[in-house]
């Protein structure tokens, strides 16, 4: 089940007890907006936001102050993926998790205060200031 997916990072954690673990998987899923009636199903039932979601949540559960993400709309249709860049600027804003994303992407990459460019290996561009919805500076 999806509540199972997200305890996955917290399997060799014996010193949490597993209600505490149990509800620190909950808060995970309600940070990143998943309807708790989804908690239950299996990842076959989900929509790709809603799967990308759950990795967000599972990314989450040991509340680290970094998240990296590796093209985090690369599959996901527009409406979504603007569901999941408004997730990471709301874990940004509200909870002070810096956010590195790689994208190929212009219009995601757009959200950022900072985007720096690479090719072929190299950094070609750095640049402060996305659009107006880009994520707070830590």
């Amino acid at each position: 089940t999806v509540l199972r997916n997200v305890l996955v990072p917290l399997i060799y954690d014996n010193e949490t007890p597993k209600d505490e673990r149990r509800q620190k998987a909950e808060k995970a899923l309600a940070s990143v907006g998943l309807e708790r009636e989804r908690w239950h199903h299996l990842s076959n039932q989900l929509s790709g936001g809603q799967m990308q979601r759950v990795a967000i949540a599972r990314a989450l559960i040991n509340e680290p102050d970094l998240i990296l993400a590796d093209e985090p709309t690369g599959n996901l249709d527009s409406k979504t993926g603007d569901i999941v860049l408004e997730t990471f600027k709301k874990l940004n804003q509200e909870k002070g998790h810096t956010i590195i994303l790689i994208t190929h992407e212009r219009y995601v990459a757009e959200h950022a205060d900072r985007i720096i460019e690479i090719k072929d290996g190299r950094i070609v561009a750095d640049k402060s200031g996305g659009n107006e919805k880009g994520m707070k500076e830590k």
